[in-house]
């Protein structure tokens, strides 16, 4: 399976994004996905979680009420629209992919097979 990131760029506080993310490949097998950010010094973090089904979605406490994940099956693909944004989502962005096992509310990054090559977001003040 291969992740394909995107939508990530510059914008002021208060404004959104929507970021997307790809899947190619055997994706039959995916059960579900996840956004993982990472900013510099900090250590990855869980931001939202998705089935591959599409029926269940996860947020990390932290932006709950402002972004939503959604799938898009025709595609292959995975949104997250990111309204409100705050200097501390500035980070690196992730989507990744878990194969073939059952999927659970995807928190861990250790429960993910594949990853994106990252998106970068900056929330300007």
């Amino acid at each position: 399976v291969q992740l394909q990131a995107s939508g990530g760029g510059l914008v002021q506080a208060g404004g959104s994004l929507r970021l997307s993310c790809v899947a190619s490949g055997r994706t039959f097998s995916v059960t579900g996905m996840g956004w993982f950010r990472q900013a510099p010094g900090n250590e990855r973090e869980f931001v939202a979680a998705i089935t591959w089904s599409g029926d269940r979605t996860y947020y990390a406490d932290s932006v709950k009420g402002r972004f939503t994940i959604s799938r898009d099956k025709d595609k292959n693909a995975v949104y997250l629209q990111m309204n409100s944004l705050q200097p501390e989502d500035t980070a690196v962005y992730y989507c990744a992919a878990r194969y073939a096992r059952p999927f659970y509310q995807g928190r861990n990054g250790n429960e993910y097979n594949y990853w994106g090559q990252g998106t970068k977001v900056t929330v300007s003040s």
